[in-house]
């Protein structure tokens, strides 16, 4: 049997995918070559309807089969821990089920970034990609009950995500706290050599080989040009054609026009401290629950700021919008730094 020793399980939005490619250098830890093959978020085939725009070609990204996720692992050398990252583990309490059913010694490694912060570069991710129809964040935000009830999928609940105290209590009734490390995201952009560091010790392997984060899956901010909503509007109707379009092919449509969108973009605009009261409202009862369970602090989260959410700069030079589900390439040439 190849499964993984430990897992990335989330949050979404926090350096997974930069964490992911930063661990893959380490050599005694091998990474699954797709980033986010999301096997334990089902225990059959995923929807193949419903959902919101594009959810049913990230559906078809599910590697689901085990035949298919065990086989993500046999290139490893003997020796190594083997690992991969679904940033949904966290959030998922049935995937949570089917990984103490099947690794129930498995280690992992939950990443917790700012849920605000997280939760915006999350809506500007969609909203980049022509997908999130709300050019407004704190709107978008106030029609989330509305889109999870019509069963849309986890990647659109932005502030849900973000109630990490829920969470972990859930995780904690299945997993003892020692096979868990609890990261927080300005530590790993902040001091990513001692943050990689403290992971490499709770994995048991040597310190000292990985020092940097590389800059991937950063977010970019198109203008809310009446373009951009025309190109938006035509890629949400190629995504719902797609939805009857066999494999990838729904997904060839809608990336050529996800790039036209991006084609020239600004870094990620921050918040206003105005924008970010309205949002954290919908996170703010729960961090008391997690400082309880993580005995750590967390009220920089509620102190007010000049401006939020603008920490990721540009996005590097040829870099798009991670696709996961499919092979990471070997080599970014990534300068070190932030994700969005």
């Amino acid at each position: 049997m190849t499964l993984p020793d430990f897992l990335v399980i989330g949050a979404p939005k926090s350096g997974t995918t930069a964490l992911h490619m930063a661990l893959a250098g380490h050599p005694e830890l091998f990474m699954s070559p797709v980033k986010e093959p999301k096997f334990f978020l089902t225990d059959g085939p995923p929807p193949r309807r419903g959902g919101g725009p594009g959810d049913v070609q990230t559906y078809r990204e599910h590697i689901w089969r085990r035949d298919d996720y065990e086989a993500l692992f046999a290139a490893a050398p003997p020796g190594t821990l083997r690992g991969e990252s679904t940033p949904f583990y966290l959030y998922d309490h049935r995937a949570q089920q089917q990984i103490r059913a099947q690794i129930p010694g498995a280690r992992m490694i939950a990443v917790l970034r700012d849920p605000v912060e997280r939760a915006h570069s999350n809506w500007t991710h969609l909203w980049s990609a022509g997908l999130d129809p709300v050019g407004d964040f704190p709107a978008a935000c106030a029609a989330e009950d509305r889109r999870i009830a019509a069963g849309w999928a986890p990647f659109w609940h932005y502030t849900h995500l973000g109630r990490y105290g829920e969470q972990l209590e859930r995780l904690f009734r299945l997993f003892p706290r020692e096979q868990v490390l609890i990261l927080r995201y300005r530590d790993l952009v902040g001091s990513p050599a001692l943050a990689l560091d403290a992971i490499c010790a709770f994995l048991g392997v040597r310190p000292g080989i990985i020092s940097q984060v590389p800059r991937e899956n950063v977010t970019a901010h198109p203008e809310g040009s009446p373009g951009h909503r025309a190109v938006s509007l035509v890629l949400r109707g190629a995504a719902t054609a797609g939805r009857h379009l066999p494999g990838t092919t729904g997904t060839a449509l809608t990336q050529p026009l996800e790039r036209f969108l991006q084609r020239s973009t600004r870094p990620r605009q921050p918040l206003t401290w105005e924008q970010r009261q309205r949002v954290l409202g919908y996170v703010e009862d729960d961090f008391r629950l997690l400082e309880k369970i993580t005995e750590m602090d967390f009220s920089d989260w509620v102190q007010p700021r000049d401006r939020s959410g603008g920490l990721v700069g540009s996005r590097p030079a040829g870099q798009r919008q991670a696709r996961n589900g499919q092979p990471a390439p070997a080599d970014t040439g990534a300068a070190p730094g932030s994700q969005g």
